[in-house]
């Protein structure tokens, strides 16, 4: 199954595919408001900023698989991005990333690419180790603001540790090897 055939739900309700953005690079993001990386979505627009005429578009999934915080309903998580960080990227409805319930996205996202790239001395990681928060299935996604980076062919060609944030070099050099691809 190609990713662009998996239904899945606007932020506005309205029934969507990946299909829309076929032939663009996606960078796609589990997300949540009351995180401490929440802040990352400043970086995530400012990412899609930089590269959306070349081609790119941020895709962000709200998720509420992680201590709860994405507590909030579609139009809650809506008006909180635009009026804090001027979300333009397309959001989508909530889902799971997790569990039993995973979304077909996100089974479909970590079978093509089951290994993360890490932060070095990764504190995210240390915290969630001495917390017991962290997953014992290395393949799952580590905690919210986890990045899939697609080519233009739908392929899952990246995959981003949580505390690696958008802007860093390692996400947007690959962000530009495969825009220039």
């Amino acid at each position: 199954m190609s990713i662009y055939d998996i239904p899945v739900r606007r932020i506005d309700g309205k029934e969507a595919s990946l299909k829309d953005y076929k032939g663009d690079v996606l960078l796609v993001v589990n997300v949540a408001s009351k995180c401490g990386l929440t802040p990352q979505y400043e970086a995530l627009e400012k990412t899609f900023q930089s590269y959306r005429d070349k081609g790119f578009k941020v895709l962000g999934f709200p998720a509420n698989n992680f201590a709860g915080q994405e507590p909030g309903s579609d139009a809650e998580i809506q008006d909180f991005c635009s009026t804090t960080f001027d979300v333009d990227f397309p959001m989508f409805s909530k889902i799971s990333v997790q569990g039993a319930d995973r979304h077909p996205l996100y089974k479909e996202l970590i079978a093509e690419h089951p290994g993360r790239t890490n932060k070095p001395d990764s504190q995210l990681k240390k915290i969630l180790d001495e917390r017991g928060l962290a997953s014992k299935n290395e393949t799952d996604v580590m905690w919210n603001f986890e990045k899939f980076l697609v080519s233009r062919d739908g392929k899952v060609v990246g995959r981003f540790a949580p505390d690696i944030a958008p802007d860093d070099p390692a996400i947007t050099g690959a962000i530009e090897r495969e825009l220039s691809a």
